[in-house]
């Protein structure tokens, strides 16, 4: 005979008004820091000289890095581009100096312990192109969490909308603040990687939303605190799951995917712990804000119409 799963019942709801409190401080401590600090914007958006060199053996990273370090170019982002023994670096604006200049002043730098290294190509973006490629980019962020809110006021009814977008706002500016505070590099990696949490974390409250609703309609509980905190209990396993799959992906990128794929990860590292915190406290919080109710989930009754003259 099997044996039936206990349910499990944590009080998640216990918590909701002290960690209300902290996300509304992460919030503000972050726009704070995005206003008065800003992002260490990469230069994909603030333009800089690409160099490309070549050399017969296998290039060693952290030694290409100590070389540009000691001629000055210590903030040069240095990656292999497409074979082990080709390397990419890119190097911000120097006021003044010719890209080609700069470019060559790389290539000597590194030239010095390689006498056979190979100069394939020197590429220069100007500011310009990056102010571009910034405002479009943040074009696209907007336009993303627009098409979310326009797909979740469908979806659900106003209140759900209402605290599912402010959850992915929540997120994103979190994300952001943090990156704002540590100074991490943000490029067009990071950028994907903002995208990518906010589809990751409106998936993650959309399921919770779903459970919230359906108990809602179902439930016999009159206490909106008692049925949310059912549903929560309900979609643990699959959030708690879903996260750690996830992460274990992460992590695995951080270590091993190279310089390349390191913001990436940064960035969904952290999204993806806050993503999972706000779609049980964030959404919760702003139903309650919004004092739902099991009126807002009932489905009216069809009117009858009388066909008598």
């Amino acid at each position: 005979m099997a044996m039936s799963k206990a349910t499990r019942n944590i009080n998640f709801m216990g918590a909701r008004k002290p960690l209300g409190i902290l996300s509304l401080l992460l919030v503000i401590a972050s726009v704070v820091l995005l206003v008065t600090r800003g992002l260490n914007l990469g230069l994909d958006f603030t333009g800089g000289t690409t160099v490309v060199v070549k050399s017969p053996q296998d290039v060693t990273l952290s030694v290409v890095r100590d070389d540009l370090a000691q001629a000055g170019f210590g903030d040069a982002v240095v990656q292999h581009y497409g074979s082990p023994k080709e390397v990419n670096i890119r190097v911000a604006p120097r006021d003044g100096a010719d890209a080609d200049k700069v470019g060559q002043s790389v290539y000597d730098a590194l030239k010095a312990d390689n006498p056979e290294l190979e100069l394939l190509k020197v590429e220069f973006v100007g500011p310009q192109v990056g102010d571009e490629l910034r405002d479009e980019s943040g074009t696209a962020m907007l336009l993303a969490l627009g098409l979310m809110m326009i797909y979740v006021w469908f979806r659900f009814s106003n209140k759900f909308g209402v605290a599912t977008v402010v959850a992915l706002f929540h997120d994103v500016i979190i994300v952001l603040g943090i990156f704002s505070l540590v100074q991490w590099p943000f490029d067009l990696t990071v950028l994907a990687a903002v995208l990518a949490l906010i589809g990751y974390s409106l998936n993650d409250s959309i399921v919770v939303a779903d459970r919230i609703r359906e108990d809602f309609r179902n439930s016999r509980q009159t206490d909106p605190e008692a049925i949310i905190n059912g549903a929560v209990n309900q979609t643990f396993s699959r959030t708690v799951n879903t996260s750690m799959t996830t992460l274990l992906v992460l992590v695995a990128l951080y270590f091993f995917g190279g310089e390349v794929m390191r913001s990436f990860s940064e960035a969904l590292l952290v999204g993806v712990l806050v993503g999972t915190y706000s779609s049980i406290y964030v959404v919760s919080n702003i139903l309650f804000m919004m004092k739902v109710s099991k009126e807002d989930f009932m489905i009216p009754e069809p009117e009858e119409v009388d066909e008598m003259p």
